[in-house]
């Protein structure tokens, strides 16, 4: 099968990412390949490189991705050379109970977690040995091979690095409010973190109508931000956040995210609520790290705690419906980018977001 080479940063079991040529075949049967324009760097992304979650290894990282498409492979239907597409880092198997019932984010049939292809193989090697894309995406590469249900096709007029985010953080923070909680106009919500995610929800929450939406975090320059994106209230991180929650939400709040996830800001969650209110855990722990929740208040206070996955996406239907919002001016999603790096400076991009760096980080190609 015919090959080519394309530069990407791999993870080989140290927190510095290596800029290699890696072997990418040509897409296969129901498979794309996607020139990338722009890939997101994500905390996900850093909770592999820093060793806190295990993925098969070498990996070629990255899963917030957009490009073009360059060459499709037999019986590809969907898409064609020239299109804009979005990458989903969790692609629906099609054919699972999940799927069937159109609950696609909680497929049990996708290889995408195992970093492989539908057929169950990587479409890369490193140094003549299998390398692994991370989530089956591997956005950190100048060229993808990508199962075609996981490229998705927006506007061309949506910019790539808008439509990277999309593809995860945009679609976790937006999907967590309006799919997973339900939010209604006028209740009210308390977000916790305000980096990428956390500002996808706050994004979310104003587009649903929220109020008050009040942004936690320990980042004073992160708050500011927090209110230019729709957040009505700001609040210093501490153990005293359900005083201070109720200092502006008399009885608690209807809803509480948390997008970072510390064990110690999740457990604090339930005690933000009012009495039937819902937790919201988007953020993502290092792996078995448990949590501490008082399980008797939670259930004499009728609270309820939910696990938001991908914020229950659909991407065929949510990726071209958030490039919408975007292009009418309902998602400010550019100004969530604040920083953007060659491919060279990856490392550099993810030693910001350890020192706590505001906003989101972009790989432009």
């Amino acid at each position: 099968m015919t090959t080519t080479t394309t530069r990407a940063a791999v993870y080989i079991g140290t927190n510095q990412l290596q800029i290699r040529d890696v072997t990418l075949r040509e897409p296969g049967p129901g498979e794309v390949r996607v020139r990338i324009g722009a890939s997101g760097v994500c905390g996900s992304d850093r909770h592999v490189i820093d060793g806190e979650w295990q993925m098969p290894s070498p990996t070629i990282m990255g899963h917030e991705g957009a490009g073009v498409v360059d060459a499709v492979g037999e019986g590809v239907t969907s898409l064609e050379a020239g299109d804009h597409v979005i990458m989903t880092w969790f692609y629906p198997c099609g054919s699972c109970t999940s799927c069937r019932q159109g609950r696609t984010w909680v497929c049990t049939g996708s290889n995408s977690e195992a970093c492989l292809l539908p057929d169950g193989t990587s479409p890369l090697e490193l140094d003549g040995a299998p390398a692994y894309p991370y989530l089956a995406v591997g956005s950190m590469s100048e060229y993808v091979v990508v199962a075609e249900q996981a490229a998705i096709r927006v506007p061309d007029e949506v910019p790539f690095d808008v439509a990277a985010l999309i593809g995860c953080s945009i679609a976790t923070g937006v999907g967590a409010v309006v799919n997973d909680a339900r939010v209604q106009p006028g209740r009210s919500a308390v977000v916790i973190g305000a980096g990428g995610v956390g500002l996808s929800i706050i994004m979310g929450l104003a587009l649903a109508g929220a109020s008050p939406i009040i942004a936690v975090d320990v980042n004073d320059d992160a708050l500011e931000l927090a209110r230019s994106f729709g957040a009505t209230h700001t609040v210093r991180s501490g153990a005293d956040l359900p005083e201070r929650v109720r200092e502006i939400v008399q009885d608690g709040a209807d809803f509480a995210f948390e997008a970072i996830g510390r064990p110690e800001t999740i457990a604090l969650m339930p005690a933000t609520l009012q009495r039937g209110g819902t937790a919201v855990v988007v953020g993502l722990p290092p792996e078995g790290q448990p949590v501490p929740i008082d399980v008797l208040a939670l259930a004499e206070e009728g609270k309820s705690l939910l696990g938001s996955n991908y914020g229950a996406t659909v991407p065929a239907r949510d990726f071209p419906m958030l490039a919408r919002l975007y292009l009418n001016g309902r998602l400010p999603i550019d100004r969530l980018i604040t920083n953007r790096f060659s491919l060279d400076e990856v490392n550099d991009a993810f030693d910001l977001m350890r020192a706590g760096a505001k906003g989101r980080s972009v790989l432009i190609f």
